[in-house]
């Protein structure tokens, strides 16, 4: 009796992934299904494949496909970017699993985000799997995936940024961060790696001043890149949905980002299109490789912050007063490894950190960033928790929030006295300011 193939489904976004795992399945004889969702890339390669296009509130006919085609297993890959639920035009089924898509979208943090997407589908009677599952070629493996090597200065940043990410993880952030001569020069927040890397572009007038100044360390030449872009899972990461992965488009961003080279943690990320990745890295002499973790499980944070105070006349949610506390709870379990400016959370969700860029960038860049489920034009509610070096930072401060939509800021390390010339300013602009609570609030309480 002839054993019939399995049928593999996938839940494809952007990128080369969906399209490379279609092809392992069926080389070896199995059978695919494809489920596009419409506006995450171009899915042009995707049409040798039984493919089924929908919209991103379109569950039912996402459902629909998927057991229509008999699927026993399901792999969800590809990148995506968080969508306005004010575009959304949701089908028949979002209303039959409201319950289940509240939830969701209710959920802080990516991590929290894509484990309820996991358990949704099981709950649907499907069978989530890893890419690496399906196909195990696309797993890291120690060592390197090209002709470069790494230095014992490289393997120093390296193991640096996986102490980054270990104790980050708690707070749902930082997967991915980039580390410099001992010093950590970028932290992935809400957006995606390429985004975290172009912060790191310079101009080309500044990369022409530094070739012609014999400052090596800003131009792009082989010889004067100096930094590593470090990937690897965080802590109790859903890793059947959001293993970190690399490709040929990473060293190309790195190479950009002026880098030496790229280190993920063996066993714990994926290589996209293996071949050509290696095929970049030689041709850009930059390592890349896969590297064993021998650290230790990051230390609890004990940031022994008591909580925030509104000093002005607009109080913060209680969302907000536990956004403030988590956010800075985040930035001391930061502070052994690196010093930063300060933080932007939103609904439990940390949406940026600030490694050297400044407040105002800081600020600048989470309002470009979109919670998930969040409406573009709904009532801020995020909180910047920043740390001041002069207190007339805080005016621009207050000024720059309100320019990007962010709710209010809380200052650390000042108390009311410290602020008070802003507190007219920050009622003016509809802000909530905060500041640590002393013994006296404590009391008061």
């Amino acid at each position: 009796m002839t054993q019939r193939p399995r049928v593999v489904g996938i839940v494809a976004g952007a990128g080369s992934l969906p399209r490379e795992i279609a092809a392992h399945v069926t080389a070896r004889g199995d059978l695919v299904h494809i489920v596009s969702i419409a506006g995450e890339g171009d899915d042009t390669d995707l049409e040798p494949f039984p493919l089924t296009r929908v919209g991103w509130a379109q569950i039912g006919r996402l459902l629909r496909a998927l057991r229509n085609a008999s699927v026993s297993e399901l792999v969800i890959v590809g990148a995506v970017r968080r969508p306005d639920v004010a575009s959304l035009r949701p089908d028949f089924g979002v209303v039959t699993n409201m319950p289940a898509v509240l939830r969701i979208l209710r959920t802080g943090g990516d991590d929290s985000i894509l484990s309820r997407i996991v358990r949704f589908f099981e709950s649907k009677g499907f069978k989530v799997v890893s890419p690496v599952d399906v196909m195990p070629s696309l797993r890291v493996s120690a060592g390197p995936l090209g002709q470069e090597r790494m230095t014992a200065a490289d393997r120093a940043d390296v193991a640096l940024g996986f102490d980054v990410v270990r104790a980050l993880g708690p707070f749902d952030i930082g997967q991915a961060v980039v580390v410099a001569d001992g010093r950590i020069a970028a932290i992935e927040g809400a957006e995606n790696t390429d985004a975290m890397l172009a912060r790191l572009v310079k101009p080309p007038d500044r990369r022409a001043r530094s070739v012609s100044q014999g400052d090596a360390i800003d131009a792009p030449t082989t010889t004067g890149r100096r930094g590593v872009l470090v990937k690897r899972p965080k802590p109790r990461q859903e890793m059947r949905v959001d293993l970190p992965a690399i490709g040929p488009q990473t060293v190309s961003r790195v190479l950009e980002a002026g880098l030496r080279g790229v280190a993920v943690l063996a066993d714990g990320a994926i290589a996209l299109e293996r071949d050509e990745l290696a095929r970049a890295a030689n041709l850009a002499q930059m390592f890349v490789e896969g590297v064993a973790d021998h650290g230790g499980e990051a230390a609890a944070a004990l940031a022994g912050l008591r909580g925030f105070v509104a000093v002005g006349k607009h109080k913060p949610s209680s969302q907000q007063s536990a956004d403030a506390t988590k956010a800075a709870d985040a930035l001391t379990a930061l502070r052994p490894y690196a010093r930063s400016e300060g933080a932007v959370i939103d609904r439990g969700h940390i949406l940026a950190i600030a490694c050297g860029e400044g407040h105002e960038a800081l600020a600048s860049r989470a309002g470009r960033l979109r919670q998930w489920g969040r409406k573009s034009r709904r009532q801020p509610t995020a909180i910047a928790v920043i740390a001041v070096q002069q207190l007339d930072e805080v005016g621009r401060l207050l000024a720059c929030a309100e320019a990007n939509r962010i709710a209010g800021i809380a200052v650390l390390g000042v108390c009311a006295d410290d602020v008070a010339p802003y507190i007219a300013q920050a009622d003016g602009l509809g802000l909530v300011l905060l500041v640590e609570k002393t013994d006296r609030h404590i009391k008061e309480e």
